[in-house]
């Protein structure tokens, strides 16, 4: 790829905000604290997580320089500039980016699970913009709610710059049904700008996918090209990773041609304002937090409850500052977005666990327990998000009990 490289070793880095929690350093991982995510609707750059397979490659040329290149089942192939996607229309698409993996701590204290240790803050909203898919494949013949393309293809890959182990030193990539990259009511971008200024290195510089209510290993970093093809991705976290496997299967049973790759993800929430262990005082506490479901599914509804689930009592949600979430309004919300919740509650000495869950348009609920849900890859674990709380005197910090 003209321009743009991805390194062999981790020397040469981009700077990262010191407040992140690292999980891995090379690659690098990180999350910020639960908090953050609650401060503001939008993702902060800086506290957006960080997901890497390898070093963070590098533009070591003018931006003019690079290009991405378009084939596979096509008439020609395309050479694509930054200077030609400029051209196109340019859209603004807020969307929640989550990686699969977010919450897998949680599920590896059930059973040992392989993978990093994410938190709940593998997770982020931000302001995507850049030009849609669906108008770049016109450049190449591909029409707009194409199932097949005039020369048999199914399927569209993206392939990154950047070497991963996994793929024995090659580029990490992924795909999306022709379909669904040829929608353009789906939203999926060609992103060079996040949060209205020019994405950073950590986040796919000069160019990424953008793929709103997938998960986010389908948002391919670095884009080095755009490969048309009759079926999906065979690289390996298309077929040997990000797939939903039954508790009975273990890594000695496991047969990955049996599951599909994960697309859309599930319905999710967690409370941010709380640690996994707390210390209050008994009284008023407001809980906060995040809440989002695949697919562009609105939040119909968030449960809280201070009993560990034997009542709940519903929290208010919202979006954009001013504008009442309604959660099939799409002419308001933002359909790929999370919302943001808060709900008050009176806390005493019998409260151990406050517990938080939430329910989609189509009527997704979250699952009560973990267990049922383990997966030897710990992904996708979107059960009752639960924290313990310990109620004791006058004496304990009161920070978390404000309202």
């Amino acid at each position: 790829m003209p321009g743009l490289r991805g390194p062999s070793d981790y020397s040469q880095e981009p700077p990262r905000h010191p407040a992140l929690l690292v999980n891995s350093k090379e690659p690098f991982n990180a999350e910020p604290h639960r908090s953050c995510l609650v401060s503001s609707y939008v993702t902060p750059v800086d506290f957006f997580y960080k997901r890497n397979h390898g070093p963070v490659p590098l533009l070591d040329h003018h931006i003019d320089k690079y290009s991405v290149s378009i084939a596979g089942l096509l008439e020609n192939r395309k050479e694509l500039y930054m200077k030609d996607i400029l051209k196109l229309p340019k859209y603004a698409v807020t969307a929640t980016l989550q990686c699969a993996g977010n919450r897998r701590t949680a599920m590896s204290k059930t059973r040992k699970v392989k993978g990093v240790g994410w938190d709940i803050s593998a997770i982020g909203n931000a302001v995507w913009s850049g030009a849609k898919l669906a108008d770049v494949l016109e450049l190449v013949g591909i029409s707009k709610h194409s199932h097949i393309s005039p020369h048999g293809g199914k399927h569209v890959e993206f392939v990154s710059i950047d070497k991963c182990k996994e793929e024995n030193g090659g580029p990490y990539k992924a795909s999306i049904p022709l379909s669904h990259a040829t929608n353009p009511e789906a939203d999926v971008l060609l992103a060079y700008e996040m949060n209205g200024e020019t994405l950073n290195r950590d986040h796919g510089y000069p160019l990424r996918v953008i793929v709103p209510g997938v998960i986010g290993a389908r948002s391919v970093k670095w884009l080095d090209s755009i490969n048309i093809i009759a079926q999906e991705c065979q690289g390996f976290f298309m077929q040997k990773d990000y797939k939903m496997f039954p508790p009975s299967v273990d890594w000695d049973n496991i047969d990955w041609s049996t599951r599909r790759p994960v697309m859309d993800f599930p319905i999710q929430s967690a409370i941010c304002s709380l640690d996994e262990v707390n210390d209050l005082r008994p009284g008023k506490i407001l809980i906060k937090g995040y809440a989002v479901s695949g697919g562009g599914r609105g939040i119909e509804r968030v449960d809280v409850s201070i009993d560990n689930g034997k009542s709940w009592a519903e929290a208010s949600k919202s979006q954009k500052d001013g504008i009442t979430y309604i959660s099939d309004d799409n002419e308001r919300n933002d359909k790929w977005a999370w919302v943001l919740f808060e709900a008050e509650a009176d806390v005493t000495d019998t409260t151990t666990h406050i517990v938080a869950k939430a329910v989609d348009i189509a009527g997704n609920i979250q699952p009560e327990n973990v267990e049922f849900i383990w997966n030897l890859r710990g992904i996708l674990n979107t059960s009752w998000h639960r924290v313990r709380v310990h109620i004791g005197g006058s004496n304990l910090s009161s920070a978390k009990n404000s309202v």
